[in-house]
Formats: C-alpha cells, structure tokens, sequence
C-alpha cells in the first residue's frame, strides 16, 4: 500500500513538475527525492547552454537535470550514493531509452579515483545541514564546493553547480574564483535557482543571466559590476508602471534597469519605473496607472493590492481600508521621492 501511495504521490507531481515522465513503466521515487528536483522548465533551459563529448552529473539524485543537461553530450555518467535512487533512475532511462553510465558511489570517492577527463561537469550540493535546516553559505553545502573546487577543475572544461536562490551574488563571487557565468531562474516569477559556471580559462567579466520562464518575457543579460557604473534617473508616476520580474531583484540591478530601458525610478528604495511612453520589451509587469488620494479608495472596492517599500503589509493594507482582494484592478501602494503615494490602475 505505501509503495502504491508513493506512485500515485509521484504521478501527481510529475503532472506539475516533469510531465515528460508521465510514460507507462515509469517508477517515482520518495516524495522528498521528488521536491528536491529540478522542474522540467529550468532543466531544459539550462540544457540550452551546455554541449560537448562527456558529461557527468555527481550528484543525480532522480535524475531530471541529468536527462536534459546531458541531451547534447555523446558520453553520459551519473554518480549518485542512494542506491535505490539509482536503481530507480537507470529503470526510468531504459523506459526513456536513453543511454548513461550509472555509479552508485560517494561523489568525493568518486573524484579521487576518477581519471577521466570531462567536458562539463554538474552538481546540485545538499543545502540542508544533519538537523535538517536549510544552509546557504557554500563551506556548510554537502559537499563543500571550496573545498573540491580544484579537483572539479581539473576534472572538467567546466563545472556547473545549482544553488539556493536565496545566496547572496557578491558573497559568491567574493569566495569562489573561476565563475564566469551566473543563471538567476524564476518559473512564473518564483525564483527558483542560481546557478553558476566555473572554468580555469581567463575570462573578461562575468555575464549574468536574469530569466522569468513561461512568462514569455526577454532575458535580461549584464556583465556583474555594471550597477555600480549605472545612473538613476528618479521622477514621479507618469502614465505606465513597470515593477521588474524577482529574478532582476534577486540580481540588483535596479539603476542598471533604469539606465537600460530609459525608465525613471520613484525613489532609491522603490524598485518600481515610470514612463509616459510604454516600453513594451519590459522584464516585468507593465500598469497604466494614476495617481490618487487615499481618501479616494473606497470601503467594500475589489483591488488586488500590491505594496513596495511602504510601511503596511497588503492585509494591513486590505484591513485599513477595508478592500475586498481580487478582480482585474490594482492599488500599488509606494513611495516616490516626495513621499508616500497610492496608484490606482486605469
């Protein structure tokens, strides 16, 4: 009964997070195994960027970065300790009929025996420490990557390596040198991934990547360091209103932003853009909006409510002036240089 409850478990996640494994014979692991993948979205998208001859991924888990990251590789390895993940990821890849050398071994075993040579390698480190808790910092992660950094590098063109979204970007470059390439993923403006790009070649800048998937909206590309050389021009609300995708937060980029779109900003801790011309290409959410007095905003009235770099959380906000959540409009309540400020849309 349990094992029946797991794939019934494991189909209902695959229905939202990997569909391409909704294939008869397939089997699902444990749902903690599950909830630790990545989703089909972001493995394809990263499996965009890489290619070559070899490929390994050190730490496979239920193997869906490897299925996609792999597809544009001849030679495929999977190293991987759990040793009924395996069995189960080697079933899945002969249903799927792909093809992959499976290690069931410790990946820092793995790399003091290894004496093959790769063209990319990828892992997705363990952030929670042996109480469960969620780590962030790299020398807490499992393995720790400071500590192999040199081993992968020299084992391997490149290492890619997944990280929490919540790590800091300069704390990253500060502490691990070799990075030349950082991708910030958000599915539907949930930011979902970090992930960075390591190699012994020297290499001018590092481009960072700033993606919202199944948003149908651009990627936004700069090279770390270019905010601080970028220029803000700051201005009240003008007819549209552009708040930027969390993957552009995460990154902060916010005078970057201003200069690149030839936005002006409200004020330096709202992260929120103006214009009286729309800028349509936006990485974000574009409102035509107006600017209007809180006495204006009547009891009972459906608004959903969106609050930046104002003293009142959204409820607060709901409970204060007695607003009903939902329907198509919107009140961002802000601040701008002059001070606090309600916008309604039009």
């Amino acid at each position: 009964m349990q094992e029946i409850v797991q794939q019934i478990k494991g189909k209902q996640t695959a229905r939202k997070k990997f569909p391409f494994l909704l294939k008869e014979g397939i089997i699902f692991p444990p749902q903690l195994n599950l909830e630790q993948s990545s989703s089909e979205s972001t493995a394809h998208y990263k499996s965009e960027i890489l290619k070559g001859n070899k490929f390994i991924d050190l730490t496979s888990g239920f193997g869906i970065d490897a299925y996609y990251l792999s597809q544009n590789f001849n030679e495929v390895t999977l190293v991987e300790q759990n040793p009924e993940l395996l069995n189960i990821v080697e079933h899945n890849w002969g249903i799927l009929n792909r093809k992959a050398s499976f290690i069931n071994q410790n990946l820092e075993d793995f790399l003091s025996a290894n004496k093959e040579y790769f063209d990319a390698i990828y892992l997705d480190p363990a952030r929670r420490d042996q109480n469960k808790n969620k780590v962030f910092l790299l020398e807490d992660l499992s393995p720790d990557i400071l500590q192999i950094r040199e081993k992968l590098l020299s084992t391997a063109d490149q290492v890619v390596v997944k990280l929490s979204p919540l790590i800091d970007l300069k704390y990253l470059i500060s502490v691990l040198p070799g990075i030349f390439r950082i991708e910030i993923i958000a599915v539907k403006n949930d930011v979902k991934e970090a992930v960075i790009f390591l190699s012994e070649e020297k290499r001018e800048g590092i481009m960072v990547n700033c993606t919202n998937l199944e948003s149908g909206e651009s990627v936004f590309t700069f090279t770390f360091g270019d905010e601080e050389n970028a220029g803000a021009v700051y201005a009240e609300p003008e007819k549209f209103i552009y708040i930027p995708n969390n993957s552009i937060l995460k990154a902060g980029v916010f005078n970057l932003l201003s200069e690149r779109f030839g936005l002006k900003k409200l004020h330096p801790n709202t992260h929120i853009y103006t214009s009286d011309q729309k800028v349509s290409n936006f990485p974000g959410r574009i409102f035509e909006m107006e600017s209007i007095e809180s006495k204006q905003v009547k009891k009972k009235e459906q608004f959903n409510i969106i609050s930046k770099n104002y003293p009142l959380k959204p409820d607060e906000i709901k409970k204060k002036y007695g607003i009903k959540d939902g329907g198509e409009s919107y009140l961002i309540f802000t601040q701008s240089k002059k001070g606090k400020i309600i916008l309604k849309s039009v």
